[in-house]
């Protein structure tokens, strides 16, 4: 039974083009089956997290990070009477406009894209499922609910709102201009992100030896059931299980933060006493977690930054990979013809428009963003006749 402040599908503001209902889905079961069959869905599973695809098989991708999340967010979703279809569409596809080399690739494509309305990897998954995804004969794109293309975008300056409510009035950029909510669900799958990558970073972090268990003793979040995982079993101090002991406290610490963000979540609603979507939307975020945990996580992803992200060996790793998109960048920008997949047509059409909206170089992040880690080092060294990224 979902609560009268969950996202019903029967009660969907619908797609941007009218479809007849499936005979045996719902709206966001259907969405969820479109995401899971796309080609940017595939590909994610050769993107990387923090470690880059070639420097390991067991380290996260942004295919298993996006299981992840899915994972949790459906279990959180069930326990507050959420549409859990919803959250696993949302989950699912929200990180699917992320370019290769993950935050590095980022930077370095709205650096390049700096004079030509910038990059942002949220509103890139939006671009994904409205346009970029060609299955359909009817349409470009996915053809999603307008709750699942709210879901994923979470984040969205003012200039690129304006824009989506210039084509769309009253859609998902508009939530931007008015200081708006999204609904329960999307708002749930950002904290469930935030739980997901926080967790798998510290255990990618360790497997790479760039961060150690003693170093991770500085983190109350992580020490508190590190500390209760020994006191119960404590054998596992020994060196040889060192990987249980990891495994333990973190299987612990997500426990603990999923029954946080109900408890939290839960209170808050109670007190708010939303009795519809739409009343959700024009009150303070709702989902979130207690105080304490919020201040815990804080500390977590602060360390993460300094120990983790900005590790010499990441640093240099990163390094490469921003050069590798801004080489990229350049050389597609000169010669169109090297994209492949009729990416070289759609920039010579929008060349002969004189499409400001849909510049070359619009076009050209596009075809960077859709590319996996792998296949960018190869363009690089087939263009450059250099090999920056080993593996």
């Amino acid at each position: 039974m979902l609560a009268v402040f969950a996202c019903d599908p029967a009660q969907s503001r619908g797609r941007r083009f009218a479809q007849p209902p499936a005979p045996t889905r719902t709206e966001y079961q259907r969405d969820r089956d479109r995401i899971v069959h796309c080609t940017a869905f595939r590909r994610l599973v050769y993107k990387t997290q923090v470690f880059l695809n070639h420097e390991g098989d067991l380290f996260r991708t942004r295919l298993t990070h996006s299981l992840e999340v899915a994972q949790l967010g459906r279990s959180i979703a069930r326990s507050l009477r959420l549409n859990e279809d919803l959250v696993e569409a949302i989950a699912l596809a929200h990180d699917l406009g992320h370019t290769p080399f993950g935050h590095a690739g980022q930077e370095a494509l709205n650096d390049c894209m700096a004079e030509f309305g910038g990059f942002e990897h949220n509103l890139q998954s939006l671009r994904v499922v409205d346009q970029l995804e060609q299955r359909y004969p009817q349409f470009d794109g996915l053809n999603l609910t307008f709750e699942t293309r709210e879901g994923i975008l979470k984040h969205c300056s003012r200039s690129h709102a304006e824009q989506l409510e210039l084509n769309e009035p009253g859609g998902v950029g508009q939530r931007f201009l008015v200081h708006g909510q999204p609904s329960l669900e999307a708002q749930l799958c950002n904290l469930a992100d935030e739980i997901a990558y926080n967790a798998h970073d510290i255990d990618d972090g360790v497997r790479s030896g760039l961060i150690t268990l003693e170093q991770l003793q500085e983190v109350p979040l992580f020490d508190d059931f590190r500390r209760q995982t020994l006191a119960e079993y404590p054998h596992l101090l020994d060196q040889v299980q060192g990987r249980r002991l990891l495994y333990e406290t973190i299987r612990r610490m997500l426990s603990a933060q999923v029954l946080d963000v109900i408890e939290a979540s839960t209170v808050a609603i109670e007190d708010a006493q939303p009795q519809s979507v739409s009343a959700v939307r024009q009150m303070a975020p709702l989902l979130k977690f207690g105080e304490d945990m919020r201040l815990k996580s804080q500390r977590l992803k602060q360390f993460l930054l300094h120990q983790l992200y900005r590790h010499p060996r990441v640093l240099h790793t990163t390094g490469q990979a921003k050069q590798v998109v801004r080489s990229l960048f350049q050389a597609y920008r000169a010669n169109p013809q090297e994209m492949q997949g009729g990416y070289s047509a759609r920039s010579d059409a929008v060349r002969g428009a004189l499409q400001e909206a849909s510049s070359p170089e619009r076009v050209v992040a596009d075809y960077i963003a859709g590319m996996t880690d792998r296949f960018a080092g190869r363009e690089h060294e087939r263009l450059m006749n250099l090999k920056l990224l080993v593996g």
